[in-house]
């Protein structure tokens, strides 16, 4: 190993923009889950069709922990929905916590 590892990605947020392929490939899934996590509300796609689909960073953030939450847990996207969303209001309450000791 060397002394200096290089990292490198891309930051993610609500500027970010990328297709239904790109997180088909993210997830190593279908076109038809990302088609089901549009249609039970967990992923908000901008776009006229799957094809022209286009979703944020924060959504391909969002998928990456349905799919690990799915196979980790076995969840169903119900569950995986009902997860996230708790998972996101522990977060805020977090920060509410830090704005308000800080």
């Amino acid at each position: 190993m060397s002394k200096q590892e290089i990292l490198s990605g891309i930051v993610l947020d609500e500027h970010t923009e990328v297709s239904t392929r790109e997180i088909c490939r993210a997830c190593a899934s279908s076109e038809e889950w990302v088609i089901e996590l549009v249609e039970e509300g967990i992923l908000d796609a901008g776009g006229n069709s799957v094809e022209s689909w286009r979703f944020s960073g924060v959504n391909l953030s969002r998928a990456i922990r349905a799919r690990r939450l799915q196979k980790e847990l076995e969840l169903n996207l119900q569950g995986v929905a009902l997860v996230l969303e708790m998972m996101e209001e522990i977060e805020r309450l977090r920060q509410r916590l830090r704005h308000h000791d800080g």
